[in-house]
């Protein structure tokens, strides 16, 4: 295989500035480098590209591994390195919807992807009289893509507390043929919108917001070419989402303009020295921090391996996790692997709305998330799926 240096700059491994545009995050409770320290040293043993979960978490691992004077986390700079990890996550494109991002200053209208319009979502809680109340899914790869029927279903339950409930129109429009890629958790979701009363709309991808009309533009993607105008007293917006710019004509990408690795091991399919994480990969699962943490581990034996110029052994399943809120109090915890394929934690039946559920997503994960994951300590629940299934069949 040819090496990344070949294609970006000749005899040494180099990435350019044309690439690396993206600002890092200060991470000091790691005590790691980042863009600011570059001027002292210009040469890193593991070079990490992104500030997010995922380049976060496989810095505190590769500190572990090499020392932390020799991991950087960087911003727009050429420099060299000896291994490569991109962990630049995904790109918001709200420009792909006509009228947006200018529609967000309309009320009515809130997306929770995005912190500068998460709080127009409960404003629009708040001032829903009567009328449709529109969710929408894109027709492209999203991070957490349970996240936008969670917002449905919290609003439900909203409108059901504050009495309104029976004024509500819900609708779900989704890019997709089905509410959930995993028919077990498909099969129970399909279960609570029938006992709530719920429409949801399949194959109906938003192309235009008129803001100043209350009006969502919908394409039936069976029938391109032909449209639906529906008016909403509130409308939550999922925008599509891609590739980070960046990455889409660099020689690390695919056609598509993913991070193109191997999806067992996480290396670079045509560069050994480089390796990609979480949502900017061509990983053929669910792009959720569940999936960056069981990936962490994975790519971290890989890259330990390879620098002992050894062939990687341990396989990454496709492992993602997806607790989907259906309440005040209620979780489906969804975990699955590449092949859509149930890969439960728990002994018991996860596709069940529980309670427990939701107290470990309220409490456990974000205490996993922030002082296990991002401190490269947490790579999954592997091992407890290992435990609490002892001798089971």
């Amino acid at each position: 295989m040819t090496s990344l240096a070949t294609v970006a700059s000749g005899p040494r491994t180099r990435l350019f500035a044309c690439f690396l545009r993206l600002g890092t995050q200060q991470v000091s409770p790691l005590q790691l480098h980042t863009g600011t320290n570059l001027a002292a040293k210009n040469h890193y043993e593991v070079l990490v590209l992104g500030g997010g979960s995922g380049g976060i978490t496989m810095a505190a691992r590769m500190k572990r591994r090499v020392g932390a004077e020799n991991v950087a986390i960087v911003e727009p700079s050429e420099i060299s390195y000896r291994y490569l990890i991109i962990a630049l996550g995904i790109q918001l494109d709200y420009e792909k919807i006509k009228g947006l991002p200018e529609g967000f200053d309309h009320p009515k209208i809130g997306s929770n992807y995005s912190f500068r319009t998460v709080e127009k979502t409960w404003k629009a809680l708040q001032d829903f009289k009567e009328g449709n109340a529109i969710f929408t899914f894109p027709n492209t790869p999203v991070k957490c893509a349970g996240a936008p029927q969670k917002i449905m279903y919290l609003s439900e339950a909203y409108f059901r507390k504050t009495g309104r409930r029976s004024k509500a129109n819900i609708i779900f429009n989704t890019s997709l043929g089905a509410i959930f890629g995993v028919k077990k958790y498909a099969d129970a979701l399909q279960e609570i919108i029938r006992e709530r009363n719920l429409t949801i709309n399949y194959k109906q991808n938003l192309i235009e917001v008129r803001a100043d009309k209350q009006e969502a533009v919908f394409e039936n993607l069976d029938k391109p070419g032909e449209t639906q105008v529906i008016s909403y007293e509130m409308l939550h917006v999922t925008p599509p989402m891609s590739p980070p710019d960046v990455l889409k004509t660099s020689p690390v990408a695919d056609a598509a303009g993913w991070v193109d690795v191997d999806k067992d091991t996480l290396q670079h399919k045509r560069y050994p020295n480089v390796f990609g994480i979480g949502d900017c990969t061509n990983l053929p699962t669910s792009k959720t921090a569940a999936a960056v943490a069981a990936q962490s581990g994975v790519l971290d034996r890989t890259i330990s391996l390879i620098m002992k110029n050894q062939t990687p052994t341990k396989k990454y399943d496709g492992y993602t996790s997806c607790p989907l809120v259906t309440g005040y109090n209620r979780v489906i915890l969804a975990e699955f692997d590449y092949n859509a394929k149930p890969l439960e934690t728990f002994p018991f039946d996860q596709s069940k709305e529980r309670l427990s559920m939701y107290l470990m997503k309220a409490n456990m994960m974000p205490f996993l998330y922030w002082n296990g994951m991002l401190r490269g300590y947490w790579g999954g629940p592997a091992f407890l799926r290992k435990l609490f299934h002892l001798g089971m069949s």
